[in-house]
């Protein structure tokens, strides 16, 4: 049996490649320690034990596959292996392939919106990929030439951990622009990590600025008044990450916003509180922001194991129609492990699954957004 790679996951997403072995034959890679492959293709051979290297026992059987792994090692030696399959499976192989077909994409610019596009992530439902969303999406458009914005209106703040971002309760966040009035462009910090990407960060603070707005004059509104304040056109994308409830955070987010992302979770209780949140954006298009519109689900944390998660996945085609992006998010370990090294999923193993979905599901965005424009 071929010695998996460091990292390979043993969850149920990744049954099929943390158990099954290959046959002789096979390709099998070498120990790995950040996701990229460092001794290279070396083929098994029959009789000779799973990875006999060339040289070894066993070697003097096939002398052509010897030369056939130096052309493979050379042509190989710098490509990405995800840390989330093993390389020894048909899974893997199609990952390489995947990986292969979309190699050049970080070197292609996508097209930009004629107008910088707001666009606020929310479900009232916790759990669904919310701010996951926001912060692989916005990774993944500005790896792609595009100048874009998160405002994190969470008080957990996890959207600017994610992103690399200090959110000590002594930082300036969008608290002090809600509240306290303060310029936007005082509280915008770029990600350390990556280019063209910016963040306006939470903190703690603003788990009181539910119960602080109810006194303010236009509540509402105050983060809509903030982004009109600042130069935003500067940006192609402007995400507002919210918190997983419908008060005055979330609606001032709807307020701020031209167009709303939903993430759906593939799961029956995702489908409860839709309703809801519908009704309130009907509420916010009737009294406060008649411009505000769905033009976005994307279905998150799909478990291709189940049949409910296609169930689910086809009531909201069938309801929604072409709101819903072709691409959906499947459950991935490497997604959830991202944000405690400080990074998103693009950066943490592109390699993965969910880093993967993300860059179709943004390649989407960007695209649709271009094409409506004309």
């Amino acid at each position: 049996m071929p010695t998996e790679t460091d990292g390979t996951e043993s969850s149920g997403q990744g049954g099929a490649e943390g158990g099954a072995g290959a046959p002789s034959g096979h390709a099998s890679w070498g120990a790995t320690t950040s996701g990229t492959a460092e001794t290279g293709y070396v083929p098994t051979t029959a009789g000779g034990g799973a990875g006999t290297s060339p040289g070894r026992r066993g070697s003097s059987r096939r002398p052509a596959a010897q030369a056939d792994s130096e052309l493979v090692r050379e042509a190989l030696q710098n490509a990405p292996v995800s840390r989330e399959t093993s390389p020894a499976t048909p899974v893997a192989e199609a990952a390489r392939a995947a990986l292969r077909a979309t190699s050049g994409r970080g070197e292609q610019q996508w097209p930009a919106p004629p107008d910088c596009r707001v666009i606020t992530i929310a479900n009232q439902k916790g759990g669904v990929g919310k701010t996951t969303t926001s912060v692989n999406l916005a990774a993944s458009l500005a790896m792609h030439g595009l100048q874009v914005l998160v405002v994190d209106l969470d008080p957990q703040g996890n959207a600017s951990t994610a992103l690399g971002i200090d959110h000590h309760a002594d930082v300036p966040s969008i608290y002090d622009v809600l509240i306290e009035d303060r310029p936007l462009a005082d509280i915008v910090v770029a990600a350390p990590d990556i280019p063209n990407l910016y963040c306006a960060p939470a903190t703690l603070h603003l788990a009181g600025a539910e119960i602080e707005l109810v006194s303010k004059v236009a509540r509402e509104s105050r983060l809509r008044r903030a982004l009109d304040g600042y130069d935003k056109e500067r940006f192609d994308y402007v995400l507002i990450d919210c918190p997983p409830s419908l008060g005055l955070l979330t609606v001032n987010a709807l307020v701020g916003a031209e167009e709303l992302l939903i993430p759906i979770q593939c799961e029956y209780y995702a489908l409860e509180g839709l309703g809801q949140l519908l009704r309130t954006v009907d509420l916010v298009k009737s009294h406060l922001n008649p411009i505000l519109e769905v033009t976005t689900i994307l279905l998150t944390m799909y478990d291709a194991r189940t049949r409910l998660a296609a169930q689910v996945a086809d009531e909201v085609r069938e309801h929604f129609g072409n709101v819903v992006l072709g691409t959906v998010i499947p459950r991935s370990v490497r997604v959830s492990e991202a944000p405690s090294y400080g990074q998103s999923v693009m950066t943490y193993d592109p390699g993965s699954s969910g880093a993967l979905a993300y860059s179709e599901a943004a390649s989407e965005l960007a695209h649709r957004g271009a094409e409506e424009s004309r």
